[in-house]
């Protein structure tokens, strides 16, 4: 009997050796797999600030990525946990130092990293492309662009683009532009306007902004083929078995379409007509309950109707490419915090009056602000993009100079300068990337809108 008690007892410590000393690998990693991450019942996700993959809007998390994580982390039965760092190498750190399990990012798939990792998941194919308005002008082969002028950012772009010439033997005139003043973004936006007529852009980046610009086009390839997906330690293959079996299986479902056509295809720009009848002093069908609600947080009735116009225009049924809902297009999250009943988002008095709770809340958040008028623009902006990003430039306005507390060429700048590292990777800031160019026409085009309302319709 004793020495059937001494064996089992040597048995429990081998296990116990195994399930917690196990944990490295000979060569320091971290050695966790599936079965100890469904023990614990969280899986830890890895992913990076960006346009295609995390950030936050309006204080709701979004993203391709990230929406495509929760959904291979649901169909496992666990929690996720999301973890933001600043760049590729960084996450490539935290994943083998154990500070990770899953890096959900279009990671390059390079030999350095074969080593030791495991690409798993979809393998996305990634080049640069030119982009460029819609026309019969646009160029259709490189050799057109000898004697063109194109913008890049530092980096990549810039260098694939040096390459690019020196293979046509010269001829593109290429400028490089100042990376603390524009992001690829900010560039593409120009292009739209018609402020440039070329850049460079990877195809994601030029997907996404041509959602927000019609006007586009993205087809010519300047770069070859990069390989990317997601990725594991080398001591996750069961992990990275089952990030492929769900992405096979799941890659035709709706969740997995509508998610992709919710940042690569959906309209972000809403189309906007003409108010009901100025001469007859209406501006829309709820007047009545503009005049009643802007009282309660003591603005101009007018002033609530540029917003709403600006958001929905007057459209009770639009719900936006990010699920905001209703004539105030509140998140699903932030309406019902604001007592709006669930499956009333849509309606005008509910959104209203919810969206008026809304506002108030944000008056106290920007209370600093103590010019009147000003603080209207902050919170105004503070409604269109969510109150963080705003704190965060009001942050990379103190540090760089600037007054904090205004708004026009103090703050709204930095709004502008939150799609570039440099800035929304600031240790000041705290909600990482935005594509500010937004929030910054939407502070404009209400204010002028009101101004508007104001000259043409009595109080």
């Amino acid at each position: 009997m004793k020495t059937v008690v001494f064996w089992s007892w040597i048995g429990l410590i081998c296990w116990l050796s195994v399930a917690c000393s196990g944990r490295q690998s000979a060569g320091g990693e971290a050695n966790v797999d599936l079965p100890v991450i469904k023990e614990r019942g969280e899986l830890v996700v890895l992913t990076a600030n960006s346009s295609t993959s995390y950030f936050n809007y309006r204080g709701e998390p979004m993203g391709f990525q990230y929406e495509l994580a929760q959904q291979f982390v649901q169909s496992l039965g666990l929690k996720m946990k999301l973890k933001v760092v600043n760049n590729p190498s960084e996450m490539v750190r935290c994943l083998l130092e154990g500070k990770g399990d899953l890096i959900a990012y279009n990671l390059d798939i390079t030999q350095a990293w074969k080593d030791s990792l495991i690409y798993c998941g979809e393998e996305n194919i990634t080049h640069q492309v030119v982009v460029q308005r819609r026309g019969r002008d646009a160029v259709k082969d490189v050799t057109q662009l000898i004697d063109k002028d194109v913008y890049v950012s530092p980096g990549k772009y810039y260098e694939r683009l040096v390459h690019l010439n020196e293979e046509l033997g010269g001829g593109i005139r290429i400028h490089l532009v100042d990376a603390d003043s524009l992001s690829t973004e900010d560039l593409i936006t120009q292009v739209a306007e018609g402020k440039i007529d070329y850049t460079v852009a990877t195809n994601e980046v030029a997907k996404i902004n041509r959602t927000y610009y019609s006007n586009l086009d993205i087809r010519l390839v300047v770069s070859f083929d990069q390989r990317a997906s997601w990725a594991v330690r080398k001591t996750s293959p069961l992990l990275a078995q089952a990030a492929d079996k769900w992405h096979k299986e799941n890659i035709n479902s709706p969740e997995f379409k509508a998610s992709a056509r919710r940042y690569f295809e959906l309209n972000k720009q809403p189309v906007h007509g003409s108010i009901l009848s100025v001469k007859d002093g209406k501006i829309s069908h709820y007047d009545d309950l503009f005049r009643k609600y802007a009282k309660e947080i003591r603005w101009d009735w007018r002033l609530l109707a540029a917003l709403v116009y600006t958001e929905s225009n007057f459209n009770p049924d639009v719900v936006s490419w990010a699920g905001a809902k209703g004539l105030m297009q509140l998140m699903p999250v932030t309406a019902h915090a604001m007592g709006i009943p669930r499956g009333k988002e849509q309606d005008p008095e509910e959104s209203i009056k919810g969206g008026v709770k809304y506002i108030a809340q944000l008056q106290n958040i920007f209370r600093k602000v103590d010019d009147k008028d000003e603080q209207v623009k902050f919170v105004l902006a503070a409604y269109n993009a969510g109150a963080g990003h705003i704190t965060d430039a009001m942050a990379l306005a103190k540090k760089y100079g600037k007054d904090p507390y205004r708004w026009e060429h103090h703050v709204d700048h930095y709004i502008l300068l939150k799609s570039n590292e440099e800035y929304y990777q600031d240790p000041v800031c705290k909600n990482g990337y935005f594509r500010g160019t937004e929030t910054y026409n939407f502070v404009r085009d209400v204010m002028g809108r009101a101004d508007l309302y104001k000259k043409k319709i009595k109080r």
